[in-house]
């Protein structure tokens, strides 16, 4: 028999629904407030337990901005997301703080950056840092961290800058490094890392900077950086490398530095180094390099700064280097090149800065040097030049240090010199010039260095050197000059 249940009874029931509804989301919302209060609370904890460990705040960032008075969201250095209200990054980069890293740090579930680089932190990283599993940038760049890198860096599967230089780290570069698939930044430099390259590391195939500079590394440099062919800063100067530059080199041709410098590399520059059109710095100087400077380098007229100096490099100035009309720096001192300055040299009218010293130069300096306008340093001493100062110095306004010594240069010096005004260093000295020291000197009321020693300069010594307050180097010996220096008493030459 089917029971009927009385209309006034399905009208009573919904009287019930409201408060059951109202209870059941009071509830689930404390709930939500609570978890959030909670997560607020861990993030504030953890902040304020780092803040503890700053034991030296000299503009008080932290210790008058970190209050509980206020969210952590709007402390300095603080950005929080706009769902969760998380802190998601930490930049207290810059601020000359002094501390160690707490293991609490590890709490900021939602961390994804952190910067700190440019303080004084020192100690250990701790390992509960491995709990940040959204970090993306780390920069610890230039504190006093000391230790091993941490093998447990390699967990960090999201990273994309890893950045550890200028610190105090040792041992070797972890083969762990090589599981970050994403990182795009290793910057590892100014340590006391040892060892070599580990392969691992080129499996980072999106890496586009890779900066390994004045560490102890040694070892030849692997073939297998050809891997990294988005990369575009390859830092490895100032270590212990040995063997030939790889030829796999000319295979990334997106690369715009290459930095090898002060190492122990031999054998020639490799010809495929005319592959990298992209390239505007080259720094293969304080190598053992042999051979001539390969026709290729015309290739690279993207370049701004070359310097191959202090290396074994011989033959001749290669005329394609008037292809490279952006070059800013020349540098090719320190070998053993011969001929003469070639005319092409002044196609290179951006050049501030032109090194050719210690080498066997001959010839005279061609006139094409007044095209330089730019020039601020011009070094060409220890070579053996001939002929005169060409009078077209005078259109090197910018000039700032002219260094023509030990050469077999004649001839007056020439009184355009005293246009120069910016001029804060001549050195003429072991040559043979002859007549007098021209009054204009006196205009170049910079000059901190005058050197014309070793010459054959007759006459008076001018009185308007001692006008020349600027000056801390003198030296006229060995010259056929009479008289005394006349100074003003705050000359460094009236004692």
């Amino acid at each position: 028999m089917m029971r009927l249940t009385p209309i006034s009874n399905l009208m009573e029931k919904p009287s019930f629904l409201p408060p059951f509804m109202f209870g059941l989301l009071f509830a689930t919302f404390g709930v939500i407030l609570s978890a959030k209060y909670s997560s607020i609370t861990v993030d504030q904890s953890a902040l304020l337990a780092l803040k503890s460990l700053i034991t030296h705040d000299p503009h008080n960032f932290l210790t008058t901005n970190w209050s509980t008075s206020t969210s952590v969201c709007s402390w300095i250095g603080v950005t929080c997301g706009s769902k969760h209200y998380r802190v998601t990054a930490l930049n207290l980069s810059s601020m000359d703080l002094t501390g160690t890293i707490s293991s609490q740090l590890g709490n900021l579930s939602f961390l994804a950056w952190l910067d700190i680089h440019q303080n004084s932190f020192l100690g250990s990283l701790p390992i509960e840092l491995t709990n940040l599993r959204r970090m993306k940038y780390l920069d610890f760049g230039n504190n006093s961290f000391n230790g091993e890198i941490p093998l447990w860096f390699g967990c960090f599967s999201k990273l994309q800058t890893l950045s550890l230089y200028l610190n105090n780290f040792i041992g070797v570069i972890p083969s762990t490094l090589g599981n970050l698939s994403k990182l795009e930044r290793l910057s590892l430099g100014g340590n006391q890392i040892t060892g070599g390259i580990p392969n691992s590391l080129f499996k980072c195939k999106e890496l586009k900077f890779l900066s390994l500079f004045n560490n102890s590394l040694e070892g030849s440099i692997p073939t297998e950086i050809e891997n990294l062919t988005l990369l575009k800063t390859l830092g490895l100067g100032i270590n212990h490398f040995k063997g030939k530059i790889p030829s796999t080199i000319g295979n990334l041709t997106t690369l715009e530095v290459i930095d090898l410098a002060y190492n122990n590399l031999s054998g020639e520059i490799p010809l495929v180094i005319g592959n990298l059109a992209s390239l505007q710095m080259l720094y293969l100087f304080n190598n053992r390099l042999i051979g001539e400077i390969p026709l290729v380098i015309g290739n690279l007229t993207s370049l701004r700064e070359l310097y191959l100096g202090n290396n074994k490099l011989t033959g001749k100035i290669p005329l394609v280097i008037g292809n490279l009309t952006s070059l800013l720096v020349l540098y090719l001192g320190n070998n053993t090149l011969t001929g003469e300055i070639p005319l092409v040299i002044g196609n290179l009218t951006s050049l501030q800065s032109l090194y050719l010293s210690y080498n066997k130069l001959t010839g005279e300096i061609p006139l094409v040097i007044g095209n330089l306008a730019s020039l601020q340093m011009l070094y060409l001493f220890n070579n053996r030049l001939t002929g005169e100062i060409p009078l077209v110095i005078e259109n090197l306004t910018s000039l700032r240090e002219l260094y023509l010594d030990n050469n077999k240069l004649t001839g007056e010096i020439p009184s355009v010199i005293g246009n120069l005004i910016s001029l804060t260093d001549i050195n003429l000295g072991l040559n043979y010039f002859t007549g007098e020291i021209p009054l204009v000197i006196g205009n170049l009321t910079s000059l901190r260095v005058l050197d014309l020693y070793n010459n054959k300069l007759t006459g008076e010594i001018p009185l308007v050197i001692g006008n020349l307050t600027s000056l801390r180097v003198l030296d006229l010996s060995n010259n056929k000059l009479t008289g005394i220096i006349s100074c003003f008493f705050y000359s460094p030459f009236c004692y």
